[in-house]
């Protein structure tokens, strides 16, 4: 396992390189310039913006750009903004909002979701199947901006559950409709993935000498059925969880969540290079930790899977 790790790890690094140096460069090479529009309309100084674009070395070449980005970003320095606002205050105030935000969405997709793909795997053909997959099938269907604004005109308007939108990023109980909405897609998608994994695994082999044994069927369903039935919705939730957190730029700013989404929308309208950089690096890094933690994942469901 320790050896499979260090080359999983191994592997990583030119991945991580690749990816940042791709958005690095796409970012770069944006259409517009960020120090020449701190002049607005007006015709900028030459002197000035030639001496401000060096403080920020946006006059190097390209390539000693990102190495310059890639030596900062050992030592925890994601640059600065133009406005002189270091990146790391940014990303520090905007990850525990949306990490916060995605756990919600997260615990909310995967417990409703196989709940119900199991219930309808376990009944397939029947009511309880045919009513599971109407439902996410609508759920589907409505955008998220639509169901956004039904949810905060329901609960939060008429109902007055919560507020309408999000007086502190940093409290739970109001990041639980957000959230909610936020994993509501993911949750439709858990569901239907749950439902043909059962449904598929109930006919196996193995299931059918679990019930020659006539072990109990509590016992049969968690330990034989769902352990081999989650593989495939392990790997769907470990990804979308980097999903979540880079894609909820429509729901925080329905909700008012400052979060990764806000600060995202923001640093691409402003042209901010470096914190569109950071941000998707972070993002990066949350996609490659999570696949490493879904691979260790499938040893535990499935003992037959060893890894050298």
């Amino acid at each position: 396992m320790g050896r499979y790790v260090a080359r999983r790890l191994l592997q990583m690094i030119p991945v991580f390189i690749g990816t940042t140096f791709l958005i690095f460069v796409m970012v770069r090479t944006l259409p517009g310039d960020p120090i020449r529009a701190l002049w607005g309309d007006k015709a900028p100084d030459p002197t000035q913006l030639a001496a401000l674009r060096h403080e920020y070395g946006l006059d190097d070449p390209l390539w000693q750009q990102y190495l310059d980005y890639m030596k900062g970003l050992f030592q925890a320095d994601f640059g600065k903004t133009v406005g002189g606002r270091p990146v790391s205050e940014i990303l520090a105030d905007a990850f525990p909002v949306t990490i916060r935000l995605a756990i919600i969405a997260l615990l909310f997709e995967m417990i409703l979701g196989l709940v119900l793909g199991v219930f309808a795997g376990m009944k397939r053909g029947k009511i309880v199947d045919r009513g599971v997959l109407i439902l996410t099938l609508l759920v589907i269907s409505i955008p998220v901006f639509v169901l956004a604004y039904i949810f905060q005109t329901v609960f939060g308007t008429e109902l007055g559950w919560t507020t309408p939108t999000v007086q502190d990023s940093m409290n739970m109980q109001e990041l639980v409709l957000p959230g909610i909405v936020l994993g509501s897609l993911s949750l439709a998608y858990v569901a239907r993935l749950t439902r043909t994994t059962v449904a598929e695994n109930l006919r196996a082999d193995y299931m059918r000498t679990a019930l020659a044994k006539g072990l109990p069927k509590r016992r049969i369903v968690v330990n034989h059925l769902l352990r081999n039935s989650l593989i495939p919705v392990v790997t769907f939730l470990g990804t979308d969880l980097g999903a979540l957190m880079g894609g909820a730029i429509v729901t925080e700013g329905i909700f008012n969540v400052q979060g990764v989404g806000g600060a995202l929308y923001q640093g691409l309208v402003r042209r901010e290079g470096s914190t569109v950089v950071g941000i998707v690096t972070c993002l990066v890094f949350v996609y490659l930790a999570m696949s490493l933690i879904i691979d260790l994942l499938y040893a535990v469901l499935d003992p037959r899977i060893r890894y050298a």
